[in-house]
C-alpha cells in the first residue's frame, strides 16, 4: 500500500557536522579481515579479536564498552551510550561471528575485504558485518560530533549467531540481563534491504520470524543378515518417513505481517491478495522468492541420513534430520501434520526447538525506520516480511522487547542478494554501505 507523504520538517539530519558514512567502507573491510569463523564448536577462532577491534573503536570516541564472555575467545560486546530523556533504552544488536568459507570456492580471498566492482567481498559482507559497520560509522561520528541521541542506546556486539546464541545473545539475557533489562525495543538483522518489484524499490523491514525445530527421527527394528527377509527393517521405515516429509506440500498461510507485504505487492500488480494468488504475488521480488516463498508456508526439509555400518547387515537403528520452520500461530498444526507424515514406529526428538516471532508493524519505531528511508529514496516502499531463518532477536525478545530487523541497503535490482547469505562471493556493493550509514543516522535521529 502508498505511504502517505512524509513530512520531514523535524529531520535535522541535513544539517549534520559529520558524515555518518565516512568509515563505514573501510570498518567493513577490517572486520571481514578478521576471520571469526563459527564451526559450532568452539574449535574455531571465536570472536574475541573482533570483539577487542570493536570495544578499541567504541574507547577511541569515549564509549566505555565492556567485553563479556563465557569461554575464552567467545567475546561479546556491550555499552551504553546517549539518553537523557528519560525513554527507556533502544537495544541496537549485530553479530560478530560469520559462518566458514572454503576459500577454493571464491573468487577473491572471503576474508579480504577486498574491493572489486564496486562492492565489499567477503565472509560477512551481508551476515552481518555490513550493519556492525554502519552502526559503527554512525555512532563514531556521532560520538566525535558530539550528537548523541536523546534516547539512550544498548550497542550490544554478539558472539555464536550463527550456531544458536548460546555462547552470545543467549547468555547476555539469561546471565547478563542487567545490560538489556530496561531495553523495551531492539534493531538488528535481516531487513531493510530493497527488493525490486515492477519498476518499484521495496524496503523489507523484519516484523517476524519463523520458529526454528531441528529434529532428529529415529527408526528402531530388527538387525539381520542383508541376504535374508526382514520386514522390520529401522532403514526402510526411515526412508519412507523422510521421502514423505521431504515431498509434502505445505499450505499456504499468511501472517498479519506477510498480509501487509503482499498487500503491497497487490497494489503494484492491480490486484487484491488473498492466499489464493500469493504464490504468485511472491514470483513478483524475482531472486528473493526464493526466501519469501517460505514465509508463506510451514517447510520441513529432511537434511542428513545415517544407518548402518555394511551392506550385507541390516542395522537396529537408522537416523534422519529434519529443519523444520514453522510460522507465528501456526506451530500446533506444524508438528500435528510432521507426525502424521512420519508415522508410526519413528521418533521424534528436537537438537533445537526455538518459537517464533511477530512484531505488530507499528508504533514510532516503525514511523522512524520509514522516514528515515523515505528521506534517502523518496520515492520507494516500505513494508514488513517474515524472516526464514532465525537472528537474535529469538533470545532479546524473551525480554519483552518489540523486535524489528532494519539493515538498510538501497540495492541493484538485479543483484541476487539473499543468495550472498552464507554463500560463496558473499558481497555488498560500496554505494549500498555508504547509504544504509545516511538511513540509520537519520533513523537515530527520529528514535
Amino acid at each position: 500500500m502508498e505511504q502517505a507523504p512524509t513530512d520531514h520538517s523535524a529531520d535535522t539530519s541535513q544539517d549534520r557536522s559529520y558524515d555518518p558514512a565516512a568509515e563505514v567502507v573501510q570498518l567493513c573491510q577490517d572486520l571481514i579481515g578478521i576471520d571469526t569463523s563459527n564451526y559450532g564448536t568452539d574449535d574455531g577462532p571465536g570472536e574475541r579479536k573482533a570483539a577487542e577491534h570493536v570495544a578499541a573503536l567504541l574507547d577511541e570516541v569515549g564509549i566505555e564498552a565492556e567485553i563479556i564472555e563465557d569461554r575464552p575467545g567467545r567475546a561479546n560486546v556491550v555499552a551504553r551510550w546517549g539518553g537523557g530523556d528519560g525513554r527507556a533504552p533502544l537495544l541496537l544488536h549485530g553479530h560478530l561471528d560469520v559462518v566458514p568459507a572454503e576459500a577454493s570456492d571464491w573468487q577473491v580471498d572471503p576474508f579480504s575485504g577486498e574491493i572489486k566492482d564496486g562492492q565489499v567481498w567477503g565472509r560477512g559482507a551481508v551476515d552481518m558485518k555490513d550493519f556492525d559497520a554502519m552502526l559503527l560509522s554512525v555512532v563514531r561520528a556521532r560520538a566525535a560530533a558530539d550528537a548523541a541521541p536523546d534516547r539512550e542506546v544498548v550497542l550490544c556486539f554478539t558472539a555464536d549467531e550463527e550456531a544458536g546464541g548460546g555462547h552470545g545473545a543467549k547468555l547476555l539475557v539469561e546471565d547478563h540481563a542487567d545490560w538489556l533489562a530496561d531495553c523495551t525495543e531492539a534493531v538488528g538483522e535481516v531487513g531493510g534491504f530493497s527488493a525490486t518489484v515492477r519498476g518499484r524499490r521495496v524496503y523489507l523491514i523484519e516484523a517476524a520470524e519463523k520458529g526454528m525445530a531441528w529434529m532428529r527421527l529415529t527408526a528402531r527394528g530388527r538387525a539381520g543378515h542383508g541376504s535374508m527377509i526382514n520386514d522390520d527393517n529401522a532403514v526402510t521405515r526411515l526412508a519412507g518417513a523422510v521421502a514423505r516429509i521431504g515431498a509434502h506440500q505445505w499450505p499456504v498461510r499468511l501472517t498479519p505481517t506477510m498480509e501487509v507485504l503482499l498487500a503491497t505487492v497487490g497494489e503494484l500488480a492491480g490486484t487484491e491478495a488473498t492466499p489464493d494468488n500469493a504464490e504468485a504475488l511472491v514470483e513478483e521480488f524475482g531472486d528473493a522468492a526464493r526466501m519469501l516463498g517460505a514465509v508463506i508456508r510451514n517447510t520441513a526439509n529432511p537434511t542428513m541420513l545415517r544407518a548402518g555400518y555394511k551392506t550385507n547387515v541390516i542395522p537396529t537403528d537408522a537416523q534422519a534430520t529434519v529443519d523444520g520452520r514453522f510460522l507465528p500461530g501456526y506451530e500446533d498444526e506444524f508438528f500435528a501434520t510432521l507426525r502424521e507424515l512420519a508415522g508410526d514406529g519413528i521418533e521424534l526428538d528436537f537438537e533445537s526447538h526455538q518459537q517464533p516471532w511477530e512484531t505488530p508493524y507499528d508504533g514510532d519505531l516503525v514511523d522512524a525506520m520509514t522516514r528515515s528511508l523515505l528521506a534517502e529514496d523518496p520515492d520507494a516502499l516500505v513494508a514488513p516480511y517474515t524472516m526464514s531463518g532465525g537472528t537474535d532477536a529469538k533470545h532479546f525478545r524473551r525480554l519483552g522487547m518489540r523486535s524489528y530487523g532494519f539493515t538498510p541497503l538501497r540495492l541493484p535490482a538485479d543483484l541476487d542478494f539473499t543468495a550472498l547469505f552464507h554463500g560463496v562471493d558473499e558481497r555488498v556493493p560500496v554505494d549500498a554501505l555508504e547509504f544504509g550509514a545516511r538511513v540509520f543516522d537519520r533513523f537515530l535521529d527520529q528514535v
